[in-house]
């Protein structure tokens, strides 16, 4: 989730002209929070389940949403975790993003064979873990699987891939105007997902050995393995001026079960921004990542059984900045119009792509009733699904 002191898009095609390029004829404004209080006026969510899930019938590939919350804020009244989601292929499963309370929610959607078993799972079955970038909403709970996780069922028969965004290379622009502040870690200020592993096993190098020496538990370079997507290099050219050029799906992990692809999309100022797609002998699920909207998303998604998608209500930037805006807050309003993807534009997007079923997820705010999501159905010709902690969305041929 953006930062408010970010980039405003003020180059290039509008967002008018880009959503028509698609068919998605909105305007709005795309947001994601950056302060916890700033709306207060907010009721605990009731879901009515009228756009739940199909009920699983046991396929061999499904979808299980562990946390469907948006945004750093703990939200007042909300019971939805920090974002996360498994992609299930028979025994084995893949976690796409590791925000708060993902090790309590894989518990609890029973993955692995011993989900049950002290010491032995869930992560007995994990294949792999994907970031989609790097904000801490999307990240913070990958310390936790990573330190804690050979008390959780972590093997070392082989390592797990953690994959995900790599290293900026260059700061983002300075937000208004004044003198710019001092980077935090000036050496390195914008690590990718390997260092930023590396520096996390550096963080925690007493407790890792403690462990090693004292219980004779394995090294983390034994347990798994940090990548920085490969994202062709010709297009990570100018994370500022153009941090979602058009380009096309690629492919960078295979294994017996799945085929993951990724894209570019449009975080900005985060860079790189990922969508990924796992594709699996009995279909095709989506992550959209956090993003506005952008044609190398519909490319992504083309034909897809399941597309996950962010949402932001729209009244909530609103409530943030309210007419009149200074100048700056007109900045950081369009700032947020151009992060995230707005109510309206979802059904578009989901159409233009050809998806079978719409899934939303990291909704912001998180604490909304189930109602307030209902119009992202506008204009899509499939099934839409207002997501919640723990749903499963089967793929393919039931068993």
């Amino acid at each position: 989730m953006c930062d408010v002191l970010g980039r405003l898009h003020t180059a290039g095609v509008s967002r008018r002209k880009l959503l028509a390029s698609f068919a998605v004829g909105a305007t709005a404004v795309a947001a994601t929070a950056c302060s916890p209080g700033a709306d207060t006026a907010v009721a605990a969510p009731t879901p009515d389940r009228r756009f739940a899930p199909e009920p699983y019938r046991g396929q061999r590939t499904r979808l299980v949403l562990l946390g469907t919350s948006g945004g750093p804020p703990y939200w007042p009244g909300s019971e939805r975790e920090g974002i996360s989601s498994a992609v299930v292929v028979g025994d084995r499963y893949y976690l796409v993003d590791a925000g708060h309370g993902v090790m309590r929610r894989l518990r609890g959607a029973e993955l692995g064979p011993n989900f049950a078993t002290d010491l032995d799972g869930p992560l007995d079955a994990l294949g792999g873990i994907f970031l989609t970038h790097l904000h801490s909403d999307h990240v913070v709970d990958l310390n936790n699987i990573l330190t804690e996780g050979i008390y959780n069922g972590l093997q070392h028969v082989e390592k797990i891939p953690v994959y995900g965004p790599g290293n900026r290379g260059v700061l983002p622009p300075l937000f208004g105007e004044g003198p710019a502040p001092e980077p935090v870690a000036p050496s390195n200020p914008t690590p990718g997902t390997r260092e930023m592993t590396d520096l996390l096993v550096q963080a925690f190098a007493t407790d890792f050995n403690d462990r090693l020496f004292d219980n004779r538990k394995p090294a983390p370079d034994a347990l798994w393995e940090a990548f920085d997507v490969p994202v062709p290099a010709q297009y990570l050219a100018d994370p500022n001026g153009n941090p979602c050029p058009d380009m096309e799906p690629f492919t960078f992990f295979e294994d017996d079960r799945v085929r993951v692809s990724a894209i570019l999309v449009d975080h900005a100022p985060v860079f790189p921004a990922l969508a990924y797609r796992f594709d699996s002998d009995d279909g095709s699920i989506v992550f959209s990542g956090d993003t506005g909207p952008t044609p190398n998303l519909v490319k992504l998604a083309r034909g897809a059984d399941v597309l996950v998608h962010e949402v932001i209500d729209p009244a909530w930037p609103e409530s943030l900045f309210p007419e009149p805006r200074t100048d700056a807050q007109e900045g950081l309003y369009q700032h947020l119009v151009q992060s995230h993807t707005l109510i309206e534009d979802l059904g578009p997007i989901a159409q233009d792509a050809g998806v079978g079923t719409l899934v939303l997820s990291h909704m912001v705010p998180g604490n909304r009733p189930d109602s307030t999501w209902e119009g992202c159905g506008a204009g899509f010709d499939g099934r839409l699904v207002i997501g919640h902690d723990l749903d499963v969305v089967g793929v393919g041929a039931p068993a």
